[in-house]
């Protein structure tokens, strides 16, 4: 380890990460006493203006390689700035698209990419309004780097965030965990298992849209990426200062999933994800929020996987019940286990 440089696993949506964010961004731009959006570290910032409620975000999307089974670099940009978006409850109204493109790019790759990304697009009716291309040196971006940015609606004064949890409260998923990180990490080795795993790379404002109109009090929603769920939920809970107990039988993983997890040494539940919720309703609307995503394509497979607990006195915030009745630390990832990946 140095305390000088930059490091890989500085990037991979761990305790490294948060550290290098509080001590280099928010020490610089967000106030001292630790108001502002900025300081929320959420999904998107929330912003009022007269007369309508905005959410506001941005990404930037390095993954490699640019196409895995299941999506490629548009998709995920396209997609992963809608779901930020849709985790304040937020309809998409307009997105931008940047793109840095290194030299010897085949325009056959950059084709089907861009394609993919407006694919994305329509299926959530939101606009690709303004953009930006630059072109740099061989060696300079590793193909394709992409940068999207998304202005979304905020309506019938929804104030969706960590904020809000309480103790009672219920923790959903609205999917299967992993796919997403097993899938840029097969066609990156070249492993082949005996099921098919591709990507679950998908824009979620329709998934988010029916969770808001089964469940009036919704929390929050937290889409589990860099880090995976262990990543998110413990992120919920240090913000709303509570607790949480994951059941591990509960946690829905596809089984040609968990085999490639298992071989590759992988804990599914730190593994990035692109088209799924972490979901924490009430407890009396939590059957609803349920029945709503099972009722939709994109959350067929979604599962009840734990509770909201009061705030420890010490120790950890978030725990897992394993599957033969024993309790341990569901921990913060350090760093990054799949590096490139989102």
């Amino acid at each position: 380890m140095t305390d000088d440089l930059v490091l890989l696993a500085d990037g991979g949506g761990g305790e490294r990460m948060m550290d290098l964010i509080r001590s280099q961004i928010l020490s610089r731009f967000a106030p001292d006493d630790g108001s502002g959006e900025l300081a929320r570290l959420a999904d998107a910032a929330r912003l009022q203006t007269e007369g309508a409620d905005l959410a506001f975000t941005t990404d930037s999307y390095t993954v490699r390689p640019l196409e895995f089974p299941g999506g490629d670099i548009g998709r995920l940009a396209v997609a992963g700035t809608v779901n930020d978006l849709a985790c304040l409850g937020a309809r998409p109204v307009a997105l931008s698209l940047a793109l840095i493109i290194e030299e010897g790019l085949e325009l056959a790759t950059l084709g089907r990419v861009l394609d993919s990304a407006a694919q994305a697009a329509r299926e959530t009716a939101v606009p690709i309004v303004c953009g930006d291309t630059k072109v740099v040196e061989r060696g300079s971006a590793d193909k394709l780097f992409i940068n999207t940015a998304g202005v979304g609606v905020i309506e019938n004064g929804r104030q969706l965030g960590a904020e809000a949890i309480r103790p009672g409260d219920v923790v959903l998923v609205s999917g299967t965990l992993a796919d997403h990180g097993v899938a840029v990490m097969s066609r990156r080795e070249g492993l082949e298992f005996e099921a098919a795993v591709a990507s679950d790379a998908a824009p979620l404002w329709p998934l988010a849209e029916a969770l808001l109109g089964a469940s009036r009090n919704l929390r929050a929603l937290k889409d589990p990426t860099r880090g995976g769920l262990a990543a998110a939920v413990n992120e919920l809970a240090e913000a709303a200062g509570v607790g949480m107990r994951i059941e591990e039988a509960s946690v829905p993983v596809r089984p040609a999933v968990a085999g490639a997890c298992e071989a590759l040494g992988l804990d599914p539940l730190n593994v990035a994800n692109e088209g799924k919720f972490v979901v924490i309703a009430p407890a009396d609307e939590a059957d609803a929020a349920l029945a709503a995503m099972r009722e939709h394509p994109l959350g067929r497979d979604a599962a009840v996987i734990g509770e909201v607990l009061s705030a420890p006195e010490k120790g950890p915030r978030v725990t897992l019940r394993t599957r033969i009745g024993g309790e341990r630390v569901l921990e913060m990832p350090y760093g990054e286990d799949l590096p490139r990946i989102c």
